[in-house]
């Protein structure tokens, strides 16, 4: 030691780097003094200048000192550590601080990191609430959002109606008060002109007619002629003037007072009959008197009016028919009459406030206010009664229309029949009501524009007519056929048919394989009984026979046919069934032929290729060849059809040609049966045309003998007939007593109901409900069903429509009605049914959203009923009532007279019973159902007639015993009674 102070530890020793926690010396770490001999050699300090240049720290890297290292590098501290003992003590001290320190800064450290822990819990939890809470999408927000504006808008609109009503109630009471005021002020004004005007007259007549002061005895008899003077013009004018105004005065109230006279009020035209009020407002003095009344309001006649100077008067009057009686002058209750009927209010409560102003203070002159009103209300009223007269003008010309139409097809269909005098009774009554309904048309349309509708109509139904009857396109006559020789004998047997020879259809078989030619003749053969065929001719003189496919058992029965075919080639039995089917291939071939039967060449070729016998030697050789036979049935089938199957003969002959295995051909022969048996029924369609007339004669008798036949044979009995005619006479009976005790109605009547009863009811048709007498007629009985509930279903459908949009129900929707028609066809239970019903009539009619749920939900309701059958609906089952009953009244017309009124008002009817759609629907139904009743009755009249005489008598049985135990009872009560 020199005693030179040693160099600045500070500035020397600490280097110029960030501070960190590592610098912070351990327990472990050795505390080495610079001043220990250990430390090695000293230098003395550098020169200022480069001390100053090297060892200058920065400020911001400078490192704040502890309170114990600033004490260290401190002068005093450096001089006191000189000594040993004080370097110890040093030592101690910087040891405890830097523990001390230590021991801070992981405390510190400590609770900074349970800070950052206790944070993090803090955000894992407000997390997990967040992803707990429930949160609201973007589209719920701007739901809310648009809402709220919502509201806030109709708030804003709803705020400024009620100022604009309160400002229009404010200006209405303006004007109210404006015109009282006024009138009162008028009423003034003319009180003091009056009083002035008679205080005038009153000095005038002082004035001139005082007579002077003289004696009582003139000098001159020529004196009383001096006072009289001559007038000047200008006073004469006045005179006239004044006369001119008390007459018109006098009128004024002459008329007012007369027309008071009347009592023609509201409540009075309400308490009078319909009728008499009628007949009272057409008596020509109250027509007279309304007339003075109405100029007198200045309401006249517009020059439309010359034919009837009163037309403005009847419409004027009409007003009180309206509002006395509405349901006797509008046949409806629609939106239409509605507003006539409120406008006719208008007019006569406009009338009577005119009336009642118009006194003797006002010279009886109608405040110029009161005229304003009535003329408005007026002119109103007569828009609104045009609008209405002009459309129920339009539906009551169609009416009448149809009505002409209808009678006119009953005509086309009587008027060919000659022999029954049919025709001259129905001519009378035709004519007579055709002349009525033209002379209602002309007057209501114009001539000229109704004879237009009325040939329009009638051409327009005979071409429906005429298409419904062609039911054969093109020619279904066999080419092979010879008209001219075409003589089929007619029946002389008892028991004979007399039909077409249906009996060469199934030509007998041969000895051999008899069994198989039967069961394949029968199996192919769709020609219906004689019977059937006589009874369809009598309904349907057009009729044919069908030719559609077979059905689904005749296919039932064809696979098992085809598979014992099949399984007979396999056990090598199948010569046995080719001699069968070579046999029937060439019987009903040959039937084709009938016309050139022993000299046509055609016939010959057939009758010797399919002989049976040679035949059955090529089998029993084995060189029969099913490829030749099949090649030439191909090339004779074409010459043998009619030319409208050609097409699906080519189709069989090229389909012929090909020949393949076992399959193939079993398939081929079935088809080749199937079109032989087409081929047939043409022959026979075109026999039955030609024979059509001859058995219709013939038709009733034939029936009515092949009926007792199976009643004798015990093949039918007539339980059904006996209980399906008491039912009927029930029925009958009741509703006579209701109406009227004293009436018995006839054995039409009863039959009548019980068709009606048959026919228009819900289905199904069972077979315990259907008379053994109308079998025949179960189909066709069943169709009538489907008929009238898809009528009665649409019928509702659309009288819902029209009720919920407000249309008139007379307006006819025939285009609606006949889609909806077709769409029903298809069923009820499909679920877009519904949709497709209510797509159409809002195709057609635009529906608001609150009006189509409520169709809709109809619409559904209504097609379930359909499909169970059973309305429930008190719309359909009124429609339904009225619709039975309107077939009713047409079908149980005995004269040809009833039934002529009955076609002739059939419009007016269905379109007040809420079925103007369907007239020719329901005419179509009430002819099917006549020509089913008169056949019928024809047929088997005699087994009614004694199911009624038995009826008759056990009534008559029955009265007798209750009589004789009435008397009995009574003589037994006598003792008692006078005991």
């Amino acid at each position: 030691m020199d005693g030179n102070p040693p160099p600045p530890v500070a500035e020397m020793d600490v280097p110029d780097r960030p501070t960190t926690h590592d610098d912070i010396p351990e327990e472990s770490d050795g505390l080495t003094s610079p001043l220990s001999p250990d430390s090695g050699p000293t230098f003395g300090p550098p020169p200022a200048r480069l001390a100053a240049r090297f060892y200058r720290p920065s400020a911001a890297s400078r490192r704040k000192s502890s309170a114990a290292s600033s004490r260290r590098n401190s002068l005093s501290s450096q001089q006191s550590v000189q000594s040993n003992s004080s370097y110890r003590q040093a030592c101690r001290q910087n040891h405890v601080a830097q523990y001390l320190r230590r021991a801070s800064i992981i405390e510190s450290r400590k609770a900074r990191l349970a800070a950052r822990e206790a944070h993090a819990d803090q955000v894992r939890l407000r997390a997990a609430l967040a992803r707990t809470a429930p949160r609201s999408s973007n589209s719920e927000e701007r739901a809310l959002a648009a809402k709220q504006a919502r509201d806030e808008r109709l708030g804003q609109i709803a705020a400024t109606c009620a100022e604009e009503v309160r400002r229009a109630k404010r200006i209405a009471e303006e004007t109210k008060e404006r015109r009282a005021a006024e009138e009162e002020r008028y009423r003034v004004e003319m009180e003091e002109k009056l009083a002035d005007a008679e205080k005038r007259r009153i000095e005038y007549y002082k004035k001139n007619l005082r007579r002077p002061r003289t004696a009582s005895t003139p000098p001159n008899a020529d004196i009383k002629k001096a006072i009289i003077k001559e007038m000047s013009d200008e006073e004469r004018e006045r005179a006239v003037t004044r006369l001119q105004r008390v007459w018109r005065i006098n009128r004024r109230s002459k008329a007012f007072d007369e027309f008071s006279q009347l009592g023609l009020s509201i409540d009075k035209v309400h308490n009078t009959t319909f009728d008499d009020i009628k007949e009272r407002l057409c008596d020509h003095r109250v027509l007279e008197i309304t007339s003075k009344v109405l100029n007198l309001l200045q309401i006249r006649s517009t020059e439309a009016d010359v034919q009837d100077p009163h037309a403005t008067t009847k419409t004027f009057l009409t007003a009180y028919l309206l509002l006395g009686h509405p349901a006797q002058v509008m046949s409806q209750d629609g939106e239409q009459e509605q507003d006539v009927i409120q406008k006719a209010k208008d007019l006569i409560i406009s009338f009577e406030a005119a009336l009642s102003k118009a006194t003797a203070e006002n010279k009886y002159t109608t405040p110029s206010t009161s005229l304003e009103d009535i003329h408005l209300t007026y002119t109103a009223y007569l828009t609104a009664f045009s609008d209405w007269k002009t459309k129920d003008k339009t539906i009551l010309i169609e009416l009448l229309v149809q009505d002409f139409v209808n009678l006119d097809a009953i005509w086309q269909t009587v008027k060919d029949d000659s022999d029954g005098k049919v025709a001259d009774d129905y001519q009378s009554g035709i004519r007579e009501n055709q002349v009525f309904l033209l002379a209602r048309l002309r007057k209501l349309a114009g001539p000229d524009r109704a004879n237009l509708l009325i040939r329009k109509a009638i051409r327009d139904s005979r071409r429906q007519k005429q298409a419904e009857k062609r039911k054969l396109i093109g020619d279904v006559r066999p080419r092979a056929a010879d008209a001219d020789k075409i003589h089929p004998e007619p029946s002389t047997g008892e028991e004979s048919t007399p039909t077409v020879e249906t009996a060469q259809l199934t030509p007998k078989p041969p000895q051999s394989d008899a069994i198989q030619t039967k069961s394949i003749s029968q199996i192919f053969s769709v020609m219906p009984s004689n019977r059937v065929v006589t009874h369809e001719l009598v309904i349907d003189k057009d009729y044919r026979i069908d030719t559609s496919p077979h059905t689904k058992a005749r296919d039932e029965v064809h696979r098992k046919i085809c598979d014992s075919m099949r399984d007979a080639f396999k056990k090598g039995e199948g010569d046995r069934w080719t001699v069968a089917t070579a046999e029937n291939v060439r019987a009903k071939l040959l039937h084709l032929l009938v016309g050139s039967r022993g000299e046509g060449s055609l016939y010959h070729l057939i009758s010797e290729a399919l002989d049976p016998e040679l035949i059955q030697r090529q089998c029993s050789q084995g060189i029969f060849s099913y490829q030749n036979f099949f090649s030439f049935i191909a090339t004779i089938l074409p010459k043998l059809c009619a030319p409208v199957r050609d097409e699906e003969v080519k189709a069989l002959a090229e389909d012929l040609q090909q020949f393949g295995s076992l399959e193939e051909m079993i398939e081929k022969l079935f088809k080749l049966f199937h079109i032989i048996d087409v081929l047939a029924l043409d022959y026979s369609n075109f026999l039955l045309s030609n024979v059509a007339a001859r058995l219709i004669k013939e038709a009733p008798g034939y029936e009515q003998r092949m009926f007792a036949r199976e009643l004798n044979e015990g093949k039918i009995t007539l339980l059904k007939t006996k209980r399906w005619w008491n039912n009927a006479s029930v029925n009958v009976l009741t509703e006579a007593d209701r109406l009227d005790p004293s009436y018995r109605p006839t054995l039409q009547k009863i039959y009548a109901r019980g068709l009606v009863d048959l026919a228009v009811a819900t289905p199904p048709l069972r077979d315990n409900d259907v008379p053994e007498t109308l079998e025949l007629d179960k189909s066709r009985l069943e169709r009538i069903r489907e008929q009238s509930v898809r009528v009665t279903i649409v019928g509702t459908i659309l009288l819902s429509a029209k009720n919920l949009l407000k249309r008139d129900v007379r307006s006819q929707w025939k285009s609606e009605a006949n889609r909806l028609l077709d769409i029903l066809k298809t069923g009820y239970t499909d679920d877009a049914q519904p949709a497709r019903v209510l797509s159409v009539i809002d195709t057609a009619h635009t529906l608001p959203p609150a009006t189509k749920a409520q169709l809709g939900s109809t619409i559904a309701r209504l097609l379930s009923q359909a499909a169970t059958g059973r309305f429930t609906d008190p719309v359909a089952k009124v429609l339904f009532q009225r619709l039975k009953t309107h077939i009713f009244s047409r079908i149980s017309a005995s004269s040809s007279g009833e039934r002529v009124r009955a076609v002739s008002t059939a419009s007016e009817s269905l379109s007040t019973a809420g079925l103007p759609e369907f007239g020719n629907i329901v005419g179509g139904l009430v002819d099917l159902l006549s020509k089913v009743g008169d056949a019928d009755r024809k047929s088997h009249g005699i087994w009614y007639e004694k199911i009624a005489a038995e009826n008759e008598d056990d009534a008559g049985e029955t009265m007798q015993t209750e009589t004789d135990g009435a008397t009995d009872s009574n003589e037994n009560a006598e003792p008692s009674s006078a005991a």
